[in-house]
């Protein structure tokens, strides 16, 4: 299988997204990161089911809440760019490299 990597400001992003959660209901920001942890199994063992986006990007969504995993396939590695709300300000993840 291979492996994923996070950008640094996808892991922020990530850790942002729990924490709200977690202040709205006990227990939900949990939930948040094993469904993020379900989505990115499935993503590492079926790299090409995203959408494709633009420059080798893609998009696969989350179950339950309203995020993207937006992300490149390198040869080595799933490349995690942004965990986009589905209402944010599309590609403002573009400017995010290696």
């Amino acid at each position: 299988m291979t492996p994923a990597e996070l950008h640094p400001l996808a892991d922020q992003e990530l850790t942002e997204v729990a924490v709200y959660y977690e202040r709205q209901a006990d227990g939900l920001g949990s939930e948040f990161l094993a469904e993020f942890g379900r989505t990115l199994e499935f993503l590492l063992q079926f790299p090409g089911a995203g959408r494709f986006l633009t420059h080798g990007n893609r998009r696969v969504s989350l179950h339950r809440f309203p995020y993207h995993l937006i992300y490149r396939i390198e040869p080595a590695r799933v490349f995690i760019l942004a965990i986009a709300h589905h209402r944010r300000a599309p590609g403002y993840w573009r400017g995010r490299q290696t």
